[in-house]
Protein backbone atom coordinates (compact mmCIF):
# COMPACT_ATOMS: atom_id res chain seq x y z
CA UNK A 1 0.00 0.00 0.00
CA UNK A 2 2.85 2.42 0.76
CA UNK A 3 3.88 2.41 -2.89
CA UNK A 4 0.74 4.36 -3.75
CA UNK A 5 0.94 6.99 -1.02
CA UNK A 6 0.71 10.39 -2.66
CA UNK A 7 -0.29 8.96 -6.03
CA UNK A 8 -3.09 10.66 -7.89
CA UNK A 9 -6.07 9.90 -10.10
CA UNK A 10 -7.42 11.84 -13.04
CA UNK A 11 -10.24 11.85 -15.53
CA UNK A 12 -8.91 12.44 -19.04
CA UNK A 13 -11.08 13.80 -21.84
CA UNK A 14 -9.02 12.79 -24.87
CA UNK A 15 -9.72 13.51 -28.52
CA UNK A 16 -10.01 10.23 -30.43
CA UNK A 17 -9.99 10.20 -34.22
CA UNK A 18 -9.22 7.06 -36.20
CA UNK A 19 -7.86 8.87 -39.26
CA UNK A 20 -7.67 12.14 -41.20
CA UNK A 21 -11.04 11.61 -42.87
CA UNK A 22 -12.78 10.04 -39.88
CA UNK A 23 -15.03 11.87 -37.40
CA UNK A 24 -13.51 12.62 -34.02
CA UNK A 25 -14.86 12.95 -30.50
CA UNK A 26 -13.77 13.30 -26.90
CA UNK A 27 -13.64 10.09 -24.90
CA UNK A 28 -13.38 9.94 -21.10
CA UNK A 29 -10.75 7.76 -19.43
CA UNK A 30 -9.84 7.25 -15.80
CA UNK A 31 -6.21 6.81 -14.75
CA UNK A 32 -5.41 5.70 -11.21
CA UNK A 33 -2.27 5.65 -9.05
CA UNK A 34 -0.35 8.22 -11.08
CA UNK A 35 2.97 9.19 -9.53
CA UNK A 36 3.03 13.01 -9.37
CA UNK A 37 6.70 12.96 -10.42
CA UNK A 38 6.06 11.34 -13.82
CA UNK A 39 5.73 13.39 -16.99
CA UNK A 40 2.48 13.97 -18.84
CA UNK A 41 3.59 11.60 -21.59
CA UNK A 42 4.49 8.90 -19.05
CA UNK A 43 0.98 9.26 -17.69
CA UNK A 44 -0.33 8.68 -21.23
CA UNK A 45 1.94 5.64 -21.45
CA UNK A 46 0.31 4.32 -18.28
CA UNK A 47 -3.13 4.87 -19.80
CA UNK A 48 -2.10 3.06 -22.99
CA UNK A 49 -0.81 0.10 -21.01
CA UNK A 50 -4.22 -0.17 -19.36
CA UNK A 51 -6.00 0.13 -22.71
CA UNK A 52 -3.77 -2.52 -24.24
CA UNK A 53 -4.52 -4.93 -21.41
CA UNK A 54 -8.21 -4.33 -22.07
CA UNK A 55 -7.60 -4.98 -25.80
CA UNK A 56 -8.65 -1.43 -26.63
CA UNK A 57 -6.94 0.84 -29.15
CA UNK A 58 -4.22 2.89 -27.39
CA UNK A 59 -4.13 6.66 -27.76
CA UNK A 60 -1.79 7.78 -30.55
CA UNK A 61 0.53 10.66 -29.70
CA UNK A 62 3.96 11.88 -30.82
CA UNK A 63 7.13 11.69 -28.76
CA UNK A 64 10.84 11.12 -29.24
CA UNK A 65 13.60 12.45 -26.98
CA UNK A 66 11.34 13.27 -24.01
CA UNK A 67 13.92 15.81 -22.87
CA UNK A 68 12.38 19.00 -24.28
CA UNK A 69 14.80 19.10 -27.21
CA UNK A 70 13.35 17.49 -30.32
CA UNK A 71 10.01 19.30 -30.63
CA UNK A 72 8.18 16.09 -31.55
CA UNK A 73 5.72 16.06 -28.67
CA UNK A 74 2.93 18.55 -28.54
CA UNK A 75 -0.72 18.49 -27.54
CA UNK A 76 -3.16 21.02 -26.19
CA UNK A 77 -3.82 20.45 -22.50
CA UNK A 78 -6.85 22.24 -21.09
CA UNK A 79 -6.79 24.52 -24.11
CA UNK A 80 -3.09 25.47 -23.94
CA UNK A 81 -0.31 24.08 -26.14
CA UNK A 82 2.01 21.97 -23.96
CA UNK A 83 -0.05 22.63 -20.84
CA UNK A 84 -0.55 25.18 -18.05
CA UNK A 85 3.06 26.24 -17.45
CA UNK A 86 4.89 28.82 -19.59
CA UNK A 87 7.86 27.83 -21.74
CA UNK A 88 7.61 24.07 -21.29
CA UNK A 89 7.22 21.04 -23.53
CA UNK A 90 4.59 18.36 -23.02
CA UNK A 91 7.26 15.77 -22.22
CA UNK A 92 8.77 17.86 -19.40
CA UNK A 93 5.42 18.74 -17.82
CA UNK A 94 4.98 16.81 -14.56
CA UNK A 95 1.72 15.49 -13.16
CA UNK A 96 2.34 17.31 -9.89
CA UNK A 97 1.00 20.40 -11.69
CA UNK A 98 -2.51 18.88 -11.78
CA UNK A 99 -4.79 18.42 -8.79
CA UNK A 100 -5.74 14.86 -7.98
CA UNK A 101 -9.27 13.99 -8.99
CA UNK A 102 -9.38 16.71 -11.61
CA UNK A 103 -10.46 16.56 -15.24
CA UNK A 104 -7.82 17.15 -17.93
CA UNK A 105 -8.79 17.82 -21.54
CA UNK A 106 -6.25 16.62 -24.11
CA UNK A 107 -6.54 17.38 -27.82
CA UNK A 108 -4.26 17.80 -30.84
CA UNK A 109 -2.87 21.08 -32.14
CA UNK A 110 -5.62 22.74 -34.17
CA UNK A 111 -4.55 24.39 -37.44
CA UNK A 112 -5.44 23.92 -41.10
CA UNK A 113 -1.75 23.52 -41.90
CA UNK A 114 -1.45 20.74 -39.27
CA UNK A 115 -4.00 18.12 -40.39
CA UNK A 116 -4.82 15.40 -37.86
CA UNK A 117 -3.29 12.00 -38.64
CA UNK A 118 -4.78 10.06 -35.72
CA UNK A 119 -5.95 10.98 -32.22
CA UNK A 120 -3.37 13.48 -30.89
CA UNK A 121 -0.96 13.14 -33.83
CA UNK A 122 -0.86 15.94 -36.40
CA UNK A 123 1.11 16.26 -39.63
CA UNK A 124 3.66 19.08 -39.14
CA UNK A 125 5.52 18.43 -42.38
CA UNK A 126 4.48 21.92 -43.54
CA UNK A 127 7.34 23.18 -41.36
CA UNK A 128 9.75 20.90 -43.21
CA UNK A 129 8.63 22.25 -46.56
CA UNK A 130 9.10 25.83 -45.36
CA UNK A 131 12.66 24.98 -44.23
CA UNK A 132 13.43 23.36 -47.57
CA UNK A 133 12.62 26.66 -49.27
CA UNK A 134 15.49 28.49 -47.60
CA UNK A 135 16.14 27.62 -43.97
CA UNK A 136 19.76 26.68 -44.61
CA UNK A 137 23.08 28.03 -45.89
CA UNK A 138 24.42 26.75 -49.22
CA UNK A 139 28.10 25.86 -49.03
CA UNK A 140 30.57 24.08 -51.27
CA UNK A 141 31.70 20.70 -50.00
CA UNK A 142 35.27 20.38 -48.81
CA UNK A 143 37.29 20.85 -45.66
CA UNK A 144 35.87 22.94 -42.84
CA UNK A 145 36.99 26.59 -42.90
CA UNK A 146 39.14 28.00 -40.15
CA UNK A 147 36.83 29.00 -37.29
CA UNK A 148 38.42 32.43 -36.82
CA UNK A 149 38.31 33.39 -40.51
CA UNK A 150 34.92 35.08 -39.98
CA UNK A 151 34.87 36.84 -36.60
CA UNK A 152 31.38 37.22 -35.13
CA UNK A 153 30.65 39.43 -32.14
CA UNK A 154 29.48 37.82 -28.94
CA UNK A 155 26.19 39.75 -28.86
CA UNK A 156 25.42 38.80 -32.47
CA UNK A 157 26.25 35.13 -31.95
CA UNK A 158 24.11 34.98 -28.81
CA UNK A 159 21.16 36.61 -30.59
CA UNK A 160 21.52 34.12 -33.44
CA UNK A 161 21.61 31.23 -30.99
CA UNK A 162 18.49 32.54 -29.22
CA UNK A 163 16.63 32.31 -32.54
CA UNK A 164 18.20 28.94 -33.37
CA UNK A 165 16.79 27.57 -30.09
CA UNK A 166 13.42 27.09 -31.86
CA UNK A 167 12.63 23.35 -31.85
CA UNK A 168 9.81 23.54 -34.40
CA UNK A 169 7.19 21.98 -32.14
CA UNK A 170 4.34 24.07 -33.59
CA UNK A 171 3.04 25.42 -30.29
CA UNK A 172 3.22 28.94 -31.73
CA UNK A 173 0.82 27.94 -34.51
CA UNK A 174 -1.55 26.16 -32.13
CA UNK A 175 -1.62 29.12 -29.74
CA UNK A 176 -2.18 31.77 -32.40
CA UNK A 177 -5.87 32.63 -33.03
CA UNK A 178 -4.94 32.93 -36.72
CA UNK A 179 -2.80 29.75 -36.77
CA UNK A 180 0.13 31.85 -38.02
CA UNK A 181 3.65 30.46 -38.37
CA UNK A 182 5.39 33.85 -38.29
CA UNK A 183 7.35 33.12 -35.10
CA UNK A 184 8.70 29.84 -36.44
CA UNK A 185 9.63 31.29 -39.84
CA UNK A 186 10.95 34.47 -38.23
CA UNK A 187 13.26 32.51 -35.96
CA UNK A 188 14.65 30.50 -38.88
CA UNK A 189 15.18 33.63 -40.98
CA UNK A 190 16.70 35.70 -38.17
CA UNK A 191 19.22 33.11 -37.02
CA UNK A 192 20.74 33.08 -40.52
CA UNK A 193 20.34 36.79 -41.29
CA UNK A 194 22.36 37.76 -38.23
CA UNK A 195 25.36 35.71 -39.37
CA UNK A 196 27.57 36.77 -42.28
CA UNK A 197 27.39 33.27 -43.76
CA UNK A 198 23.63 33.62 -44.11
CA UNK A 199 23.44 37.07 -45.67
CA UNK A 200 24.44 35.93 -49.16
CA UNK A 201 21.06 34.27 -49.67
CA UNK A 202 18.96 36.57 -47.47
CA UNK A 203 16.77 37.98 -50.29
CA UNK A 204 15.84 34.64 -51.83
CA UNK A 205 15.56 32.96 -48.44
CA UNK A 206 12.90 35.20 -46.93
CA UNK A 207 10.90 35.46 -50.15
CA UNK A 208 10.85 31.70 -50.66
CA UNK A 209 10.10 30.82 -47.05
CA UNK A 210 7.28 33.34 -46.69
CA UNK A 211 5.85 32.23 -50.02
CA UNK A 212 5.85 28.60 -48.87
CA UNK A 213 4.37 29.58 -45.50
CA UNK A 214 1.44 31.24 -47.26
CA UNK A 215 1.09 28.29 -49.64
CA UNK A 216 0.79 25.86 -46.71
CA UNK A 217 -2.26 27.70 -45.40
CA UNK A 218 -0.88 29.30 -42.25
CA UNK A 219 -2.74 32.42 -41.14
CA UNK A 220 -1.50 35.99 -40.96
CA UNK A 221 0.22 37.36 -37.87
CA UNK A 222 -1.77 40.06 -36.07
CA UNK A 223 0.57 40.56 -33.09
CA UNK A 224 -1.50 38.82 -30.42
CA UNK A 225 1.68 37.56 -28.75
CA UNK A 226 0.22 34.17 -27.86
CA UNK A 227 3.01 32.49 -29.83
CA UNK A 228 5.78 33.84 -27.61
CA UNK A 229 3.82 32.94 -24.47
CA UNK A 230 3.35 29.33 -25.62
CA UNK A 231 6.85 28.80 -27.05
CA UNK A 232 8.85 26.27 -24.97
CA UNK A 233 12.06 28.17 -25.76
CA UNK A 234 10.60 31.66 -25.21
CA UNK A 235 11.40 32.74 -28.77
CA UNK A 236 10.90 36.51 -28.85
CA UNK A 237 8.45 38.45 -31.01
CA UNK A 238 11.53 40.34 -32.20
CA UNK A 239 11.97 37.47 -34.65
CA UNK A 240 8.68 38.39 -36.31
CA UNK A 241 9.83 42.01 -36.56
CA UNK A 242 13.02 40.84 -38.26
CA UNK A 243 11.01 38.67 -40.64
CA UNK A 244 8.91 41.65 -41.69
CA UNK A 245 11.96 43.88 -42.19
CA UNK A 246 13.72 41.21 -44.22
CA UNK A 247 10.65 40.63 -46.36
CA UNK A 248 10.32 44.37 -47.01
CA UNK A 249 14.00 44.53 -48.00
CA UNK A 250 13.51 41.65 -50.42
CA UNK A 251 10.42 43.28 -51.95
CA UNK A 252 12.46 46.45 -52.56
CA UNK A 253 15.33 44.48 -54.04
CA UNK A 254 17.76 45.50 -51.30
CA UNK A 255 20.57 43.21 -50.28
Amino acid sequence: MSAHIGNRSYTLKIWRQAGPDKPGRFVDYRVENVDPAVSFLEMLDQLNEDLTLKREDPVAFDSDCREGICGTCGVCIDGRPHGPLPHITTCTLRMREFSSGGVITVEPFRANAFPIVKDLVVDRSAFDRVIRRGGYISVNVGSAPEANMTPIGKDVSEDAMDSAACIGCGACVAACPNAAAALFVGAKVRQLTLLPQGRVERVHRVSNMVGQMDHEGFGNCSNHGECEAACPKAISLENIATLRREYARAALGLR
